[in-house]
């Protein structure tokens, strides 16, 4: 090894979901929405002048803020914005677990928690979920320094009721309590989505005015189609949010760029679309659920835009690679507990058809007709 490298910061990176190049490719692995944005994102991109490039951002991003504080229900001073609910949740870590002890989240989760943890020097413990891949609250009554967990869960799609996520922030009001809802647009039925302007009943944003302690993230990335414009938000106590300012503004003081703030700002102002595209991709959800079941899949009920699914007897491992040489790409784990799982991205109408009717198929070729 070259002496230099003794004084290189080395991690174990996080291993993003596959972005083939691949034409006609059905893709089910990294839970983008598969309708397009809103149309009003387009004329606001179309819209944009040579100034608005030419020059820097907002360094605030004061116009999306003041549009999400309208949404949220909160005042602009307890919104924070980020490139993409990543680095949101990035400067989470670096601005909020910095006791020296350790912070806590499930063992079976959003598999960037532990990098970022390596990578800042945070020491961590991870708490088993129980055999229904469900969240056990009594594992974070204890001393620790920040707790953090995705809800619905990422890769299960279990959903926590809001109380039992109150009663884990009120046993620990001593450290911070991030709750990361990045699918819980989701998190509805169909006519729910479809009609009402309301969150969804068990998110913790509303807890948020209660608890000075709690930070709840969301992204634009899922129900918004925005995946590639990297939108992120926090919402929590004023001061929360000044202390993650401090920190952005040590590190990066123009995040967000002027295109992805017009057409954040552009999505919010077209909740009727919104609606529309949620409560289509719970429907489609709700119907592979059904035909999955049928096809002998197991599963956990999943409150996300995905399912995560195994079968008795096809191992998973064999069934991802059989669906990618038919160009059905769906995104396997091989990990402890979840090794013979299979997290699959809920598309269109057409491209779910081609997922069943495959595994339909390549049941039947296995002679489990």
């Amino acid at each position: 090894m070259s002496g230099w490298e003794n004084n290189v910061r080395k991690v174990v990176p996080y291993t993003p979901g596959e972005q083939p190049k691949i034409r006609n490719l059905i893709k089910l692995n990294t839970n983008e929405n598969p309708y397009p944005p809103s149309p009003k994102v387009l004329e606001a991109l179309r819209s944009l002048e040579g100034d608005a490039l030419r020059r820097y951002p907002d360094p605030a991003s004061s116009g999306l803020v003041e549009a999400i504080a309208k949404r949220c229900g909160v005042s602009p001073e307890c919104v924070f914005a980020g490139v993409g609910s990543d680095d949101v949740l990035a400067m989470c870590f670096l601005t909020f677990f910095a006791s020296g002890r350790p912070v806590l989240f499930p063992d079976i989760t959003y598999s960037f928690y532990d990098v970022w943890a390596d990578l800042f020097r945070i020491p961590y413990e991870t708490q088993k979920l129980d055999e229904e891949f469900r969240i056990v609250n009594r594992d974070y009554f204890r001393e620790n320094g920040g707790i953090i967990f995705p809800n619905p869960n990422a890769p299960t799609g279990v959903l926590k009721a809001k109380d039992e996520i109150r009663e884990i922030v009120d046993r620990n009001r001593d450290v911070v309590v991030i709750v990361d809802e990045a699918y819980i647009d989701f998190a509805r039925d169909a006519e729910e989505a479809a009609s009402s302007a309301c969150l969804p009943a068990a998110s913790a944003l509303p807890l948020t005015g209660e608890y000075e302690n709690l930070l709840v993230v969301q992204t634009f990335s899922k129900s918004r189609s925005l995946a590639g414009m990297r939108i992120g938000y926090a919402v929590g106590n004023e001061k929360l949010i000044r202390f993650l300012n401090d920190v952005k503004y040590s590190f990066n003081s123009y995040t967000m760029n002027q295109a992805a703030i017009a057409a954040g700002c552009a999505a919010l102002a077209d909740e009727a679309y919104f609606r529309e595209c949620t409560a289509k991709i719970i429907r489609t959800r709700e119907r592979v659920k059904k035909e999955m079941a049928e096809l002998g899949f197991r599963f956990r009920d999943s409150a996300a835009n995905f399912l995560f699914v195994t079968h008795p007897e096809i191992p998973a491992g064999k069934l991802f690679a059989a669906l990618r040489q038919e160009n059905i790409l769906v995104r396997y784990f091989e990990k402890p507990r979840i090794d013979n799982y299979l997290r699959i991205t809920i598309g269109t109408e057409e491209e779910m058809d081609a997922l069943t009717a495959f595994c339909r198929k390549y049941k039947a070729s296995c002679g489990m007709d």
